[in-house]
Parts: C-alpha cells; structure tokens; sequence
C-alpha cells in the first residue's frame, strides 16, 4: 500500500500561513475604505481630510456642465483647491467626490452662528447651475432624497440646512435667489416663514434675530443681502417691513408660535 500524503491531508502549514495573511490584509483593506453613498456615483477628489458634519452648506457651480465642475472640484483652480463632497447635475444625478466624514474644502472663509471653521463642520452639496438660470425639478427632486438620507444618516437636524452666501454674504452669492428655499422647507429641509405670521412687533431688534439665525453681521448690509435672497429672492441692502416681519417670525420660539395659532 502507498504510505505517502493522502488527498485529505493537512495542508502545508507555512502555505495555509500565507494564506491567512493574505486574507487578513483583505480585510484590513476593506475596513479602511472610506463609506460611499451608494445614492451617488462615487468620483474621488483629493482635496480633504477628516472631520464631522453638524451642518449642510448648499451651492451652485457656475460651470457649463457636470463634467466643468468634476474637473474643478477634482484639481486645482486659480483661487486654489476646491471640493464638495457631493455634485448634482441638472438631470438628478448624483456624485459624490468625498466621503461624508472627511473635510472637503467647500466653504472657505465665513461663518455660521459659533461654528467658525464651517468646512470642518458641514456637508458641502455642489449644485450644476449657471448662477442665472432656474434649477431643474430633477435637480431638486435629486437633493431633497440626499438630504433626508444624510439628515438620517448623521443626525443633522433639518433645520441645519443653508446657502454658501449665508455663511459668507458679500463675499458669495450661491446658490442665489432663484435657489427654491421654499420647495426645501415644504419637504422638512431648511427654515421657512409662516405664511400668516403677524408683523414685528415694536422695540423688534432684527440684528438680534439676525445672529440668532446664525448670519454674519461683519457687514450689515452684505447680511440683508444674503437674507433677501435666502428669503425673498431679491435685491437689497436695508430691511424693510415684511423682512422683520419674516425675522420675527423665524426667530420666535415654537411654544410662542403655538400660542398663536391656537388664539381665536
């Protein structure tokens, strides 16, 4: 009888070794990939590093294509490195060029209420728009399934959700004022003004309410500008009534809200 290795022998050891090294590195590779969304077409940009989001920060491109703002967003431009960590073109598609838990460079100098460093703090969202024409409903549609993933996803608080030009008025002005807020607010995204809200009242002080929101008041009339736009989509650097009537309104605590609607 033949008295070598059977079929079913034990393997060779130093050959069984390697393998469980080679599995191990497999799985060490895989559990350091950064999360991708899979809602979006993954697209990497170099331009980040790691940090946590509390806030999203919406924008508009002012490119001529999707195609424009991935090179943009993935090289360096004449005002130096930009990303965002996600684009969505005109037509609802998605791409996502960093992955949400690292810092992409979206924000640049601003500010937001005490958050200071905004890209350390926030989700910058790229919308593929000229700066003059309207946004596609596509387009919208696309970015109201994306926030309610990334407001579940991280925990942000739906209200948490503003334009580059709040956070930095004078300096931007995207997504601009035909970036529809509204259609936003009326899906759960973003804060909105009541329709039937009574005026301010006397002694109202809008710059309060103002930094309240989270604005920036380095230049006063810079931040009403940003305000129309956010709120009223027009032009203008002083407020009038029907904005202290909105700011107001915002910036009233909900259990004063509710005793007003509740009045007869």
């Amino acid at each position: 009888m033949n008295q070598g290795p059977s079929m079913h022998s034990t393997p060779n050891l130093p050959l069984r070794a390697a393998m469980l090294l080679l599995a191990a590195l497999l799985l060490s590779a895989c559990a350091g990939l950064p999360p991708k969304n899979p809602l979006a077409q993954w697209d990497p940009s170099p331009n980040q590093n790691a940090r946590g989001p509390i806030l999203i920060v919406i924008h508009f491109t002012s490119e001529d294509s999707v195609a424009e703002s991935l090179k943009t967003l993935k090289t360096a431009n004449s005002a130096g490195p930009v990303s965002a960590h996600y684009l969505i073109g005109a037509d609802g598609k998605r791409y996502q060029l960093v992955s949400d838990d690292r810092r992409a460079w979206h924000a640049g100098a601003g500010h937001w209420g005490t958050i200071n460093d905004v890209n350390s703090a926030s989700i910058g969202i790229e919308l593929d728009n000229d700066g003059h024409s309207p946004f596609a409903d596509a387009q919208i549609d696309s970015l109201l399934l994306l926030l309610d993933d990334l407001c579940r996803r991280h925990h942000i608080p739906r209200t948490a959700i503003i334009g580059h030009e709040d956070m930095a008025p004078g300096r931007k002005v995207d997504p601009g004022p035909l970036f529809p807020w509204k259609r936003l607010a009326q899906a759960g995204f973003g804060v909105w003004p009541r329709a039937d809200a009574p005026p301010a009242p006397a002694g109202f002080d809008p710059w309060l309410a103002m930094a309240t929101l989270g604005y920036p008041l380095d230049n006063r009339g810079d931040a009403v500008q940003s305000f129309r736009h956010h709120f009223r989509g027009l032009e203008g650097r002083t407020f009038d009534e029907e904005d202290l009537r909105i700011l107001h309104d915002l910036t009233l605590p909900p259990p004063a809200k509710d005793a007003q609607e509740d009045a007869p």
